[in-house]
């Protein structure tokens, strides 16, 4: 460990929304880095680490607050601390989505999310459930 790091050597961020993904996600640090300083009002709990030769930051989202307000309150909060995080990405076990349309997106498979106009790259599709004829409520 280097206890010489500081919030400058650090332009990674991975945000995780359940606790089993933090966990997984430190597992595969290959170094622990000493904790660092954060802005007083700041409420994250983070784990500081490497992997290959890029420090990151891990932050997980409050137990059972999963949401896009709870979500944008980590990255917010998260920047305010560490304002030099180029890249944050939010990793974790997410689940499906189904369609009829094209190739269905089933647990497990790795998706990149790209902006692209009119688009965020990303779809949320939670707190629903497919029923009959593939309606999703």
């Amino acid at each position: 460990m280097d206890s010489r790091l500081e919030a400058e050597d650090y332009a990674l961020a991975w945000i995780c929304a359940l606790p089993v993904e933090l966990t997984a996600a430190i597992a595969v640090l290959d170094e622990i880095n000493p904790r660092l300083p954060q802005d007083e009002l700041d409420h994250n709990a983070y784990e500081f680490g490497r992997i290959g030769s890029h420090n990151i930051i891990i932050a997980c989202l409050l137990v059972g607050v999963y949401n896009l307000t709870s979500t944008a309150n980590v990255a917010y909060h998260l920047r305010r601390s560490f304002p030099l995080i180029t890249a944050t990405l939010m990793v974790g076990i997410a689940g499906g989505v189904p369609t009829l349309l094209r190739k269905d997106i089933k647990l497990g498979d790795v998706v990149v999310g790209e902006p692209i106009p009119g688009c965020r790259g990303v779809l949320q599709y939670d707190f629903g459930k497919t029923i009959q004829a593939g309606r999703f409520i």
